[in-house]
This record gives structure tokens, sequence and C-alpha cells, in this order.
């Protein structure tokens, strides 16, 4: 398939060596160019902005930081929706706002196009291994189509509904992570002060019922001092914000996400460790 992607970040890179490695033409933009050099080397095609991407490319992937980004990306000066795309499939795989790929499905359902919210689950080590979790929204007919190509960088793909249903689900997804990684921060720093052994600690939790998939992929990174971004911080606290403005909005109050969006405002705003993975909320506690 003739593929755009936009965002080459972490885990977009890694999305497209799969691609590649499954042999599509792939088209890719970042606004830092240097991060998609490794993928120009194996075969992509450099564009100099979305607009450029989407006159390419059949199918369109799209995953950047912020809302405002994804925003930027099909409603800017050379967005996506500057192109015809009547007949193109559109994927936003950005972790965003239910309400704005309700905004996107219905300019692109104008135009002609099949649009698609997609948010992932799995981190950097799913992008790069393939095994991503993907919650789809948005036209099922164009979820089919694109099915096959899901399963080259996902393992467990499944469609929710009409359009927003992927970024809900993807927000009922930050909620539970946002309990695992304060209880994983804690059991650390309560280990810790009693004096036990981390390494045994984390092997015998991780063997029982408090097993989870913070506790397996981030405890030992955070015993070797290893807070490199699976997922960047900062996009979390964002995840958090989106999750509980849109529980308001439903008139749920869920008081163990907000104490971890205060958690997270800590490092991010406060400490300035925005740019850390997940795992560097511990600094609150191990400096």
């Amino acid at each position: 398939m003739k593929i755009g992607f936009i965002g080459t970040g972490v885990m977009g890179n890694a999305i497209c060596l799969n691609l590649l490695q499954s042999g599509h033409e792939l088209w890719v933009y970042n606004r830092t160019k240097s991060k998609a050099e490794n993928l120009m080397d194996r075969g992509a095609k450099w564009c100099a902005n979305p607009q450029k991407v989407a006159e390419q490319a059949d199918v369109i992937f799209t995953m950047v930081g912020f809302p405002s980004d994804v925003e930027d990306v099909y409603f800017g000066e050379h967005g996506i929706f500057k192109v015809a795309v009547k007949g193109k499939y559109l994927v936003d795989l950005t972790t965003s706002k239910p309400q704005l790929a309700q905004k996107i499905y219905a300019t692109g359902e104008k135009l002609g196009a099949k649009v698609l919210d997609a948010p992932v689950s799995g981190g950097d080590l799913g992008a790069k291994n393939g095994t991503l979790t993907i919650m789809v929204g948005g036209d099922q007919a164009g979820f089919n189509k694109l099915k096959a190509v899901f399963g080259d960088f996902g393992k467990q793909v499944q469609y929710f509904g009409p359009a927003g249903s992927g970024q809900n689900t993807k927000m009922a997804n930050q909620i539970m992570i946002a309990g695992t990684m304060t209880g994983l921060t804690e059991m650390l720093v309560y280990a810790q002060q009693a004096g036990l052994d981390l390494s045994k600690v984390l092997k015998t939790v991780g063997a029982g019922s408090a097993a989870n998939w913070s506790l397996t992929n981030y405890g030992p990174r955070i015993l070797k001092n290893d807070y490199s971004p699976g997922f960047f911080s900062k996009h979390f606290l964002k995840d958090l914000r989106i999750a509980l403005d849109t529980a308001k909005e439903m008139k749920l109050d869920l008081p163990a996400t907000k104490q971890a969006k205060k958690l997270y405002e800590t490092m991010v705003d406060k400490q300035q460790l925005g740019d850390l993975g997940t795992q560097g909320l511990i600094k609150l506690w191990w400096q």
C-alpha cells in the first residue's frame, strides 16, 4: 500500500519500520527531519509537510504529541484537509480528545474520506515488536479494509464503534495505567524504606496477583536508573487531563485518577521532568 506517516517520534518511528518491513511504500513527515533519517535510509520518502504526505499516500497515519498538533496536522495551513482526500483513509494514532476525533471524522466524511481514531497502547517495546494494542473508532468499513495493515504493527486490534470510541477506550486504558504507575512507584519507595532487596521484590510481586505490565516493563528500568521515554510523562499528563475533562462532561468523579494527575503535574510542570518516561514519577521520592 501507499502509506503516509506523520509523526516519526519514539513510537511512530518504530511503527514505520514495521510498515517498511511489511513491504509498504512509505512517505513521511516530522517536524524534526533528523528523526526520520533512519526511515529514509530504508526507502521511505521525505515530504515537506502533512499536505505533501496526503498528496502521495492512499492511507495516512498521524501520530503526534498533543491535540493542538493533531488539529494543525489536519486543519492547518499545510494540513491533510488541504488535499482532495476522497477515497483516502485517514487514521489518527495519537491519543487525543474524543471530540476532536469526531470533528475530524465529520470533516473527512463530507470530503469522501474514511476516518478512524486508533490510539495505541504498548509503549516503545510494543511499537518495536509490532505487538501494540490498537483501539479503533470511526468508519467500520475503513477499519475492515485496514485490519491487515494494523496487523503489521499491532497484536490486539479491536473496533469499538463510532468516531471517538477509540479515544474513549484509550482514556479507560490510561486511567488503569495511572493506577499501576502510582502503585509501582509507591511499592518501590515502601520496599526500599523497609530495607528490602528491590530486585527480589520485583520478581516476587511480579509472580503474584499484583503482576501488571507497568511492573514488568518499568520496574527493571527504574532499578537501572533508566528513565528514557517509552512514553513521555508530558504526554501521559496530557492524557490524564483529557480523561478527567471527558469524565467531568459525563458527570463522573475519578478521585484516584485526579491524584495521579496531581503527581504527574508535580513531576512535569514543577520539576520540569516531562521528557522522562512515565517511570520517572519515582523521582518525586528518589533524587
